[in-house]
């Protein structure tokens, strides 16, 4: 049986003149951009999750809050090192400047909100890069859809110049149109897929930021570590002895 259309996405594109190209293009950096987000921001979500938990290991085995910022800050920076840094920093600050003020607010509020600003900071930085894919994900079906109905007028177009209406010569090049929607549904899926992904994953690790931020909040404040854990004696120790290290530095 002979074939009486012969698809070409290449030549159709070519063929509906600039507009299929720029729609063609458009696509292409859409997919370009979301698949370069997409593997960097994998790769930052699976070395956060190990640093974060290389650090919380680290954090809690040392002798005093002093040796576990000095950690933080020799080992790649993590943002539950910058967090720690910044809470005792304020904590310092608080003591040597509270007695000079003549209102001021308690150390635990100050504390609070140099942390509140330092888990904002850490949850827009893992943010970045998702606007793209969320704009990619839901643009990209409306342009290839775009370029599908160009695409179809402009073959409708050359067959009424043509002046043949039969069925072969109609399906062809209306089929073929349709291959600007699957181009754009191609690039959508991945970017919406991934951006669930992410962003689910960035929602656990900010949970694991403010978990540790409440804990190391609590141990500033009070000296101990408030826990419901069965082996929460085993840090005690520790736990007693790091607050001794901020009150001898204020």
């Amino acid at each position: 049986m002979q074939n009486g259309y012969e698809f070409n996405s290449w030549e159709f594109i070519t063929a509906g003149g600039p507009v299929s190209i720029l729609v063609a293009l458009v696509l292409l950096v859409m997919s370009v951009a979301s698949w370069y987000f997409i593997v960097t921001k994998s790769i930052a979500v699976w070395r956060t999750r190990s640093a974060y938990k290389a650090y919380l290991a680290a954090f809690w085995q040392a002798p005093s809050l002093a040796a576990a910022v000095k950690q933080g800050q020799q080992a790649s920076a993590t943002g539950m090192a910058r967090l720690a840094e910044k809470a005792v920093l304020a904590a310092e600050h608080h003591k040597l400047h509270a007695a000079k003020a003549v209102e001021i607010v308690a150390q635990d509020e100050f504390v609070a909100r140099a942390m509140n600003r330092s888990i904002a900071e850490e949850s827009a930085n893992m943010e970045s890069g998702l606007t793209v894919l969320a704009s990619v994900g839901s643009v990209s079906p409306f342009v290839g859809l775009f370029g599908t109905v160009w695409g179809i007028y402009h073959a409708l177009a050359s067959i009424s110049l043509s002046g043949q209406a039969t069925l072969d010569k109609v399906a062809g090049p209306v089929g073929e149109a349709l291959i600007m929607t699957a181009f754009g549904l191609a690039v959508a899926i991945p970017a919406v897929l991934a951006y669930n992904a992410i962003v689910r994953s960035n929602r656990a690790l900010s949970a694991e930021l403010e978990k540790f931020g409440y804990e190391l909040h609590t141990l500033i404040i009070t000296g101990a570590v408030m826990s419901t854990k069965r082996d929460a004696h085993k840090h005690h120790d520790a736990v007693q002895q790091t607050m001794h290290v901020v009150g001898a530095s204020a």
